[in-house]
């Protein structure tokens, strides 16, 4: 597969709301810290943390808020909110297993790069058949910085052994795309109802865009 006239040798998958829909649940994760925050809680919360990792999260509550829960305790308590939905009911976007089934056969190799938490990502890929296909999963909290910074890319692509210029990032946040596209790598922007709210800034910035990860196959050159 050739993308901007380059053979494509790894791809790097965000989670939420590229191969996972499961949005919903962190727009209701900042609508519950409001309420627990009380009428000293911004209007756009939930806008506010989109971009960070769970432990950025974490740490914008007790700074900004003066929460006094220890940082494991706030942890736990949003590994708790969310840990049903992801081990149970989150499913994938449509079209993504036949995506990563044709990377598969083709011999590319894929990552994940999220800011989710780790047990949230692997149960959510198991149950919905998809863990086998994913050499490592990345994570913005054991990385210690968000995708503003590229280094997660960077090490997920070091892992595979991968140049950027050979690499492929499917990101719905405009913030990382941006990001990986700046460090010099191809990028799919991906639509979803819920997520950034700048599509057409989304759609300027990608290499390619699509409106679920299954359309990618129709406009690519995977071959096995």
């Amino acid at each position: 597969m050739r993308i901007n006239g380059k053979e494509i040798k790894g791809v790097i998958f965000d989670m939420d709301g590229v191969i996972l829909d499961s949005l919903l649940i962190w727009n209701e994760l900042g609508e519950r810290f409001a309420e627990k925050l009380g009428p000293g809680a911004d209007k756009d919360l939930s806008e506010k943390i989109f971009s960070m990792s769970a432990e950025e999260s974490i740490e914008y509550f007790r700074e900004h808020y003066g929460l006094k829960q220890s940082k494991e305790e706030l942890m736990q308590e949003l590994l708790d909110f969310s840990r049903d939905f992801y081990y149970n009911k989150v499913k994938a976007k449509e079209g993504a297993k036949e995506l990563m089934e044709r990377f598969s056969a083709a011999g590319i190799r894929m990552v994940v790069a999220t800011s989710n938490m780790r047990n949230n990502i692997e149960h959510a890929l198991e149950r919905n058949g998809l863990l086998g296909y994913v050499d490592r999963i990345f994570t913005n909290t054991e990385v210690g910085s968000s995708k503003n910074d590229p280094e997660i890319f960077d090490l997920a692509a070091k892992h595979m052994g991968t140049l950027p210029g050979e690499t492929l990032v499917f990101e719905d946040s405009l913030y990382a795309l941006k990001t990986a596209k700046a460090a010099g790598y191809h990028t799919v922007g991906v639509y979803d109802a819920i997520g950034e709210p700048d599509q057409e800034g989304l759609k300027a910035e990608a290499d390619i865009y699509v409106q679920a990860p299954g359309e990618f196959l129709k406009i690519s050159d995977i071959k096995e």
